[in-house]
């Protein structure tokens, strides 16, 4: 995939959104681990901060969260749509 860079949409909420949608449809499940962030710098031809800051927005929604030594997750129970894990 490749990042839209001439859209006013910053490119870490694209790629942000691009994982979202892949969590939402299935494709990376539950307890599923997202791509590392050297692959994700490659798929996407960005540097790794924007990667970072992609990843951060999603543990921030409560979407994936993180085990060291061992990469990022999809969290087993997903919150309401609209509400991030802590409840706003």
């Amino acid at each position: 995939m490749a990042v839209d860079r001439n859209s006013r949409i910053p490119p870490w909420r694209q790629i942000a959104d691009a994982l979202r949608a892949r969590i939402a449809s299935g494709d990376i499940p539950p307890g599923g681990r997202l791509p590392s962030t050297v692959e994700l710098e490659q798929e996407w031809e960005v540097a790794r901060e924007t990667i970072r800051k992609a990843v951060n927005s999603l543990k921030e929604e409560g979407l994936v969260e993180g085990v060291q030594g061992m990469g990022i997750f999809v969290v087993e129970s997903q919150p309401p749509a609209g509400r991030k894990a802590d409840g706003r």
